[in-house]
């Protein structure tokens, strides 16, 4: 039992968990699942206590059991514990302070992660402000290789999302087009596909491949479709030079998203064998707070913690991206632009903490209390604080996903307000082609012509 006196009134929280979850801001999700703080002051009370427990407290009970749950064996199994035990009687408030501190290096913030559980990481972030949350974020900049590389100081990325709602070729190819003209796509590019078919994947497959072959652009390709269904496709020949697949927090969630383990380890094995990139990193996840509560698969755990466990069930597998979507599932989970940024804030840190190449898209749907201002503001903020990509949709609407993104216009924006230059292999090419001169888009931009 942790206790706090705050105003003459005690509080009582009955387990680490207990207190990682009331210990968060905000979220309509944690209060759908009755694990919110019931007040500004109970949240308070708890973050008082977790800036008190020490690391060794959180190591020793892990908010969901090793014996039943694979994320938590992941997370177990990969942690470096000499490094662990050299700061296992550190605090919370500890941890957050050094992470902070002007003297420590972005060296040593990946040394230690390397000891560091998730629930170590969420801890610390709950503990942080918004200013805190970018201050961190910037310090720590992972970098990956697939054809490009991303990552490097001075540059941001974009994944040119071309999707289509019934998956027409020729509708793909304009989006794309499009996109690439005004310099997005040196993350990926990567399309969702409406019919998950292993014929149809392998379809768009070949003909995103056959494109960039066409035109030499230095990037790499990938279908969004069910990671089973994407290595069925590779076994049979289509050409993936990015594997991707949505992860969450618990083994119950992974269930329900019908990815496991085995699998993961299977594509990983099969994109270095027969994959068509030159890596080492050639995977790429999604993830987002609020998966495990809309399926039922949270089991009591709050939402940020669990999307902390996400980052380190993903690393395990080396990835070149991991991007957040935390604003997709809709006010269930992410209530209103206030919780999408605090939550998009969260995750980039978490991400870039947990040594991640992380991605952040600041989504929302029509039915929550967001709109394009909020979608903006936290595109901004996440870009200071050193997202390593965005999405890049026509117009920043996603017609078959129905939701709204950043657009290949916002991503422009995004380089030119912050003076990020695309990814070094990408850049080349733009300037080859016309379309940018000296980090800035020419005339040339958003011109398809120039693809005849």
């Amino acid at each position: 039992m942790f206790t706090c006196t705050l105003k003459n009134e005690t509080y009582q929280f009955h387990s680490i968990a207990d207190v990682l979850a009331k210990a968060s801001e905000e979220k309509s999700g944690d209060k759908m699942a009755g694990i919110a703080a019931r007040s500004s002051l109970e949240r308070m009370a708890a973050k008082v206590v977790l800036s008190e427990i020490t690391l060794k407290e959180i190591y020793e009970n892990p908010v969901i059991a090793y014996e039943t749950d694979e994320v938590t064996r992941i997370i177990y199994d990969d942690l470096n514990l000499f490094i662990y035990k050299d700061i296992a009687n550190w605090s919370v408030g500890e941890l957050r302070n050094y992470i902070l501190s002007h003297g420590t290096s972005t060296s040593d913030l990946f040394r230690i992660s390397r000891g560091l559980t998730s629930e170590m990481i969420s801890a610390a972030a709950k503990l942080m402000s918004s200013i805190d949350l970018v201050m961190a974020s910037q310090k720590i900049r992972p970098t990956a290789h697939c054809n490009t590389t991303i990552g490097e100081p001075g540059r941001l990325a974009f994944r040119c999302q071309p999707n289509h709602p019934i998956d027409n070729p020729e509708g793909i190819l304009a989006s794309m087009k499009e996109g690439l003209s005004y310099g997005s796509g040196d993350a990926v590019i990567g399309v969702n596909p409406n019919n998950d078919s292993v014929e149809s994947v392998s379809r768009i497959l070949h003909m995103t491949h056959d494109f960039i072959q066409k035109w030499d652009i230095p990037t790499q390709n990938c279908v969004l479709a069910h990671i089973t269904t994407q290595i069925q496709a590779l076994k049979k020949g289509a050409p993936i030079a990015l594997m991707f697949q949505s992860l969450a927090g618990t083994q119950a969630a992974n269930d329900d998203f019908g990815v496991s383990k085995e699998i993961l380890d299977e594509a990983f094995q099969l994109m270095a064998t027969q994959g068509t990139s030159t890596g080492p990193n050639q995977l790429y996840f999604e993830t987002g707070q609020g998966s495990e509560v809309s399926l039922d698969a949270h089991l009591g755990i709050d939402m940020q913690t669990l999307e902390a466990r996400t980052y380190g069930y993903a690393r395990h597998w080396k990835p070149f991206m991991v991007n957040n979507v935390s604003g997709f599932i809709g006010p269930e989970t992410i209530y209103d632009g206030k919780q999408v940024i605090r939550a998009d804030l969260e995750d980039l840190f978490m991400g870039k903490m947990h040594g991640l190449p992380m991605g952040i898209a600041p989504t929302y749907t029509n039915h929550m209390q967001a709109d394009q201002n909020d979608q903006e503001i936290a595109g901004m903020l996440t870009a200071l604080a050193g997202a390593n990509f965005y999405m890049g949709v026509p117009g920043g609407d996603d017609v078959m996903l129905s939701y709204q993104d950043t657009s290949y216009h916002d991503d422009a924006s995004l380089r030119e307000m912050l003076g990020l230059r695309p990814l070094r292999e990408f850049e080349i090419w733009l300037v080859n082609m016309g379309i940018m001169e000296n980090g800035k888009l020419t005339e040339r931009a958003g011109d398809l012509s120039i693809f005849k």
